[in-house]
């Protein structure tokens, strides 16, 4: 098999599903590491100051609603590029 046979075996469908992979898989890192870093963070702080327990909390929900929105923002893109 040369190497003209594979790219023309490259069909629209096969590069609209790698196209809908690519902003999934960058598109979840960054909220991912967030998230961890995030809620790692506010363990530390709760062991060291389990009585400011509700503005950690609080404050930590929003941080991971918000990096959570990003990855939301990502599967728009990514549903956007399948069915259009």
């Amino acid at each position: 098999m040369n190497l003209l046979t594979v790219f023309l075996a490259i069909t629209d469908a096969g590069l609209k599903s790698l196209a809908t992979a690519i902003p999934i898989a960058i598109g979840s890192i960054g909220p991912g590491l967030a998230i961890g870093m995030m809620v790692g963070k506010a363990m530390d702080a709760l062991g060291r100051n389990p009585e400011a327990r509700p503005g950690i909390q609080t404050n930590m929900i929003l941080g991971v609603a918000f990096a959570e929105a990003i990855a939301i923002y990502s599967l728009l893109v990514a549903i956007i590029i399948k069915f259009v």
